[in-house]
């Protein structure tokens, strides 16, 4: 059964990934992305005090937030408690999807190889997050597990932009995740909010097209 978050997150085509170093950075990267039309966002526990700025972006009820690099059930149960709708982990964890199902959230496990496809989908998971996407060979890499597994919600993340997210829609991702690419630490740090939302307009224009 597909889970009911799953058509807003392929309406949406494009999770951008929060990760920085300073929780105030991610805070101002949600905003500036906002301001251009997102409202999905995965914020990262890599993001100092993550957990607490999942629960004051949960409160808005325009935005949907959820959790990114969970490491185990202990942290999965802290996201969601904070608002978490959605759980991301790079690696196949069950206790993790667990949570989320408890929880009525939608959880998202990592996996490269058909086996780790299989294994993830086992372990419960609504999506299958093919990370890093763009060593393990990009859309064409996403193309190939979708013809054995035509039934899975793929987002592919790691090496994904503007210019590449196209084509993997076109291989058959259900949307993507953009990290780097459109969060841009640098760009966050002084200021330029008309380079990060140039940015998510690109994104946009392009999932529009």
């Amino acid at each position: 059964m597909t889970h009911p978050l799953l058509p807003q997150l392929r309406a949406a085509r494009v999770i951008p990934v929060v990760r920085t170093t300073d929780a105030a950075l991610a805070a101002r990267a949600v905003e500036w992305l906002r301001g251009a039309g997102l409202t999905i966002f995965e914020i990262t526990m890599t993001v100092p005090g993550a957990t607490d700025l999942i629960r004051a972006l949960a409160a808005d009820p325009a935005l949907t937030i959820g959790a990114g690099t969970v490491p185990d059930r202990a942290t999965a149960e802290a996201c969601l408690d904070a608002g978490a709708r959605f759980l991301v982990s790079p690696w196949v964890d069950g206790a993790v999807a667990e949570a989320a199902r408890a929880a009525g959230a939608a959880s998202m496990l990592g996996a490269m190889t058909p086996t780790e496809v299989r294994a993830a989908l086992a372990a419960g998971a609504d999506v299958v997050k093919v990370f890093p996407a763009a060593s393990a060979g990009g859309p064409g890499h996403v193309k190939a597990l979708r013809a054995v597994f035509p039934q899975v919600a793929f987002c592919p993340t790691g090496g994904v932009d503007a210019r590449n997210a196209p084509d993997y829609l076109a291989a058959g991702a259900a949307f993507v995740g953009i990290g780097g690419r459109l969060v841009d630490e640098a760009l966050l740090a002084r200021g330029d909010r008309a380079a990060i939302e140039a940015a998510a307009r690109d994104v946009l224009g392009l999932m529009q097209a």
